[in-house]
């Protein structure tokens, strides 16, 4: 069974960090362009951040950039978000998500597997 499970959210005061982490296990997703998708209380998901295959093109979203920090090590089958200088805007929950292709763009429809989120609370 494939899954992709995230870990690495809590509660943190405004400025402080987090680093995210999604590990894939049941397959391999080193061919896979991935994501990272937030939904904030009472909204829609949005898109946070993303990666192609091998690491080596990243997009954000206007909010975050040069605050977070996507990463994917195909080593580990695993993705990565470190967030610095967090915002109570940022709260929500985080889910990572795998492309169908190389690169996944911003899109959540370009994304067919999802893990379940991690909770992520910024209080000021």
């Amino acid at each position: 069974q494939t899954q992709l499970v995230e870990s690495g959210g809590g509660l943190v005061q405004a400025g402080g960090s987090l680093r995210l982490s999604c590990k894939a296990s049941g397959r391999t997703y080193w061919n896979n362009g991935m994501a990272w998708f937030r939904q904030p209380p009472g909204k829609e998901r949005e898109f946070v951040a993303s990666t192609s295959w091998n690491g080596g093109s990243s997009s954000y979203a206007d909010s975050v950039k040069g605050r977070f920090t996507v990463s994917k090590r195909n080593s580990e089958n695993s993705l990565y978000l470190q967030m610095n200088d967090l915002k109570p805007e940022d709260t929500g929950v985080y889910y990572c998500a795998a492309a169908r292709g190389a690169i996944g763009g911003r899109s959540t429809s370009n994304y067919p597997n999802w893990g379940q989120g991690t909770q992520v609370t910024v209080s000021s």
